[in-house]
């Protein structure tokens, strides 16, 4: 079977579950680091002739990291496409496990889709936080209604302050977004890549946690140490919700 990835956390889950599987993805699939298929552009703008080429038995896409006339030129040419809908953490789960078994073939769920279930069985802190969930600046745009990076805080014990907005992804400015409230903001390093340096000084007095763009926007196998990644974040922002760093392990 020849496979074709639109989405960067996609192309990570069939890498590590069919090796071999993948022969094309997007300039922007950077997992796993030594991935050698053909690059066929970006998730916004892919290079559809450059993929009818590759003659994939699937392309396998997502209804938000990818715009339907793409999707459409695909299946006018002939080709099969798979589009996800991933708006929380058993969304995540149930449409992982489509692709790779109804999609790919796999005969079983791979080990790492039942690990990343149990990873995020565990109990959020005992006291729960609001934030600001920043995805861009310039101008500045936060995490709104329904979004799975929304889900995923929300199960750490996070209450993102746009949660009912009416966009997924608002454009606030910056005033109101300091006057929101939040007991933090979150800030992670993708899309945009917020830094120490490039974030935190917008919230003066507001604790920031930093936290990697991976753990928290993409679903694959890095959802299986998402929750520990995550957690160790927020701690270091609010040691009051999350407590002190334990002790490593000996």
């Amino acid at each position: 079977m020849r496979v074709v990835s639109l989405v960067p956390s996609l192309t990570e889950a069939v890498a590590v579950s069919a090796p071999g599987l993948l022969v094309g993805a997007t300039d922007w699939c950077s997992h796993p680091a030594d991935l050698d298929v053909v690059r066929i552009g970006g998730t916004k703008n892919p290079d559809v002739e450059a993929i009818v080429r590759l003659a994939p038995d699937l392309v396998i896409a997502n209804e938000e990291e990818n715009r339907e006339p793409d999707l459409a030129a695909l299946r006018q040419a002939g080709l099969t496409v798979m589009v996800t809908v991933v708006r929380d953490l058993p969304e995540a789960l149930d449409e992982l496990a489509r692709v790779l078994v109804a999609g790919c073939g796999l005969r079983s769920r791979p080990d790492w889709l039942d690990a990343a279930r149990d990873a995020w069985a565990e109990a959020p802190p005992v006291r729960r936080l609001t934030a600001v969930v920043p995805i861009w600046r310039r101008p500045w745009m936060v995490l709104g209604r329904d979004t799975f990076a929304g889900d995923l805080l929300a199960r750490l014990g996070v209450d993102h302050r746009y949660a009912r907005h009416a966009e997924r992804y608002p454009r606030i400015p910056l005033d109101e977004l300091r006057a929101a409230g939040a007991d933090l903001v979150v800030l992670p390093d993708e899309p945009y890549r917020f830094t120490a340096d490039d974030g935190p000084e917008a919230f003066p007095g507001l604790p920031a946690a930093l936290v990697s763009g991976r753990h928290l926007t993409w679903y694959g196998p890095s959802l299986a140490e998402a929750p520990t990644v995550l957690r160790a974040a927020l701690r270091r922002a609010d040691r009051a919700a999350y407590g002190p760093q334990p002790p490593p392990t000996p």
